[in-house]
């Protein structure tokens, strides 16, 4: 397994379906998700990611360019801003809070609004994360556009969308999970294309995982979290000198490796600790500590607090 689909399994992400948009030219809204939108279909999440998927017809997103969205293209917000979208930016826009209008049958709730000119459908929906989340979305764009078609696969997700979407209209119930789905696999997709696109300069997550050396490293820790690693390892593993690779893991990472994998051994622990099959003692050998003593003392040196109370915490909330 790839180190990227190792954080993918880890950081909790779910799809959801938050409502159905009919817009009529003219139209411009303003959209952003609250904690209270998350509340129906999962705990509250860490971070958000907002998403809109055009059924039919054109619109116009104000990110930092303004980006053209036709039928079958879909705009992913990855941080959540606050963003407009219309079919004219220049008129005064409206929260589109204030134009939601109560669930049907679905569950899901709908819009109807604007002039009297061309209609555009829109679903709008919202991806959710834990904190593990952060370190794939601190350097994407405040707005990324993708042509569903385009993508591998395109024509039978397009098709899934659109049936979907379908579905939806005429009230069935299971229409919505369907398209959760979709959603989660969209936004995998968003991230691999954006990471074969991504400007070179760029540090963080994402730049380690498309470097060559430093992605090999990073697939390592992850799949063999519970290894007693050293720096010296794994720059043999991945043919660099320890001097060459500790400089460019921390140039990329923003952190030494094994500051890192202490990181990444947390992450992995948070995940089993809210699953809560396992003692604690049976998660902190997973994860390369020989007491339950130790794997708490650097939990809480991480985290804030002992693995036990944030166990407690976690099942409270």
């Amino acid at each position: 397994m790839d180190a990227l689909s190792d954080v993918l399994r880890v950081v909790g992400l779910r799809g959801a379906i938050l409502l159905e948009a009919r817009f009529r030219a003219p139209w411009c809204v303003t959209s952003s998700i609250s904690a209270e939108h998350c509340k129906p279909y999962m705990d509250s999440p860490a971070h958000v990611i907002s998403y809109h998927y055009v059924v039919e017809c054109i619109a116009i997103a104000d990110g930092d360019d303004p980006c053209v969205l036709c039928t079958g293209d879909i705009v992913l917000i990855p941080r959540n801003s606050t963003h407009k979208i219309g079919s004219r930016l220049d008129m005064p826009a409206i929260s589109s809070a204030d134009l939601v209008q109560p669930a049907n049958g679905t569950g899901v709730l709908h819009i109807d609004h604007g002039g009297d000119g061309a209609e555009c459908r829109l679903i709008c929906g919202l991806l959710g994360g834990d904190a593990q989340l952060q370190p794939l979305i601190a350097t994407l764009p405040a707005m990324m556009k993708m042509t569903v078609r385009d993508t591998p696969g395109g024509e039978w997700i397009s098709q899934s969308f659109r049936f979907g979407a379908h579905q939806i209209a005429r009230a069935d119930p299971g229409a919505a999970t369907i398209m959760s789905r979709m959603s989660e696999l969209l936004f995998v997709e968003a991230l691999r294309r954006y990471l074969a696109t991504m400007p070179e300069e760029h540090t963080g997550f994402l730049a380690g995982l498309r470097d060559q050396q430093i992605g090999k490293a990073l697939a390592l820790l992850h799949t063999q979290v519970s290894r007693e690693w050293t720096a010296e390892e794994l720059a043999s593993a991945v043919n660099l000198s320890r001097s060459a690779f500790a400089e460019r893991f921390t140039l990329l990472m923003g952190q030494p490796p094994m500051k890192y994998l202490t990181y990444w051994r947390m992450q992995v622990a948070a995940q089993k600790l809210r699953e809560g099959r396992l003692t604690i003692g049976q998660i902190a050998f997973d994860v390369g500590y020989e007491s339950e003593a130790a794997f708490s003392r650097a939990f809480k040196r991480e985290v804030g607090v002992p693995p036990a109370t944030w166990r407690r915490n976690w099942t409270v909330n």
